[in-house]
């Protein structure tokens, strides 16, 4: 059941400063990434050359992504959520469109299969971690690794899906290539372009906590405590952090009523220090949207109307993008390509042929 646990952290995402102690908090105050590094990094956007039959994307010398296609014809890239929750199965939502598009589905480096560069921290130094963090695994090395998927599928411009956290990812991707970008798509993409949230009713672990029995609230807090313990942070283990994203998705999913087997669709090997790293990448305090106003390429954000990440919160893309549009698709919550398929399938098709380039 662990793999079935869709932790959309990424999604309604948190408020740091609640739980912050000592050194960290004053370190990642500010962003590690900013808008424009990673265009700035020239000639290391180019991938290696892979080796011959290898299944997997090669895109740095010792970073592998697992990867997989379904239909034909013009690429899409899907950018999954979580942070470091890929999909394994294709989206039900986009199948009625195989006969038009090739959607390329990959596991961000840190989690499923693809290659986890870090397994624990040697080192106590805590800025020095955070730093190679950031690097390995950060916004920047995940925005850079969708440029070199660009050049591996030799597309000039790319179709772009991203979900939740994709969905960041992807509008970040494109204000640092939009030359690169023929349209996005992005589906409940995560509330994380500014922070502090503008938007308080978007604090997830806010609205896990009150929707949770006296006594769950309790033991809730505790593990609360030991999630956001950031002193202890790089005394853990990849499986440590896996095993705390997993906790965290029993409550979500416990707050959802969700019956995992029958309703739930399976997940990769879900990430660990990729979300922290994400987390430093970010820092407490940034506002993104002014990267977001440059970028001229059609966009259309989805949301879904039972979603537990507000409207309002969604919305802050349409305002940031000068050429985006919204829908809303009603009887769906965060996964809208799965509670309405059809719907979803409609709306993307009919936007697509709308910007055919």
């Amino acid at each position: 059941m662990q793999h079935k646990i869709f932790f959309i952290i990424g999604g309604v995402i948190l408020t740091l400063i609640v739980l912050v102690a000592g050194g960290f908090w004053y370190l990642s105050m500010q962003p590690f990434y900013k808008p424009g590094m990673v265009r700035e990094m020239g000639a290391a956007l180019t991938p290696p050359d892979p080796p011959m039959d290898s299944p997997k994307w090669l895109v740095e010398a010792n970073i592998e992504l697992a990867h997989f296609a379904v239909g034909e014809s013009r690429n899409v890239l899907i950018i999954h959520g979580g942070p470091g929750q890929p999909f394994v199965q294709p989206i039900s939502g986009l199948e009625p469109l195989t006969s038009e598009f090739q959607f390329h589905y990959y596991d961000q480096r840190g989690c499923g299969e693809s290659t986890r560069p870090i397994d624990r921290f040697e080192s106590q130094n805590m800025y020095e971690n955070m730093k190679v963090l950031d690097e390995s695994l950060g916004l920047g090395a995940q925005i850079a690794d969708i440029e070199r998927i660009r050049q591996i599928l030799g597309d000039e411009k790319l179709i772009l899906i991203g979900h939740s956290w994709g969905g960041f990812l992807a509008s970040l991707y494109a204000a640092e290539f939009p030359e690169h970008v023929e349209a996005l798509i992005l589906v409940s993409p995560a509330n994380t372009l500014v922070m502090p949230q503008p938007d308080a009713e978007s604090d997830l672990f806010a609205a896990v906590r009150a929707k949770l029995s006296p006594d769950e609230q309790v033991e809730f807090d505790a593990f609360m405590k030991d999630y956001f313990d950031f002193n202890t942070l790089f005394q853990k283990s990849e499986a440590d952090l896996i095993a705390l994203n997993e906790q965290f998705g029993k409550y979500y999913l416990k707050i959802m009523d969700v019956d995992i087997e029958a309703e739930w669709h399976e997940q990769g090997k879900p990430g660990g220090w990729m979300v922290w790293a994400g987390y430093v990448s970010m820092g407490q305090s940034h506002d993104y949207r002014p990267a977001l106003r440059e970028v001229n390429v059609p966009v259309l954000v989805i949301h879904g109307a039972d979603d537990l990440q507000s409207e309002a919160a969604t919305r802050l893309y349409v305002d940031a993008f000068p050429n985006a549009e919204f829908a809303v698709i009603e009887n769906a919550s965060h996964s809208s390509f799965e509670d309405q398929p059809g719907q979803f399938a409609s709306i993307v098709k009919s936007f697509l042929e709308a910007n055919e380039d």
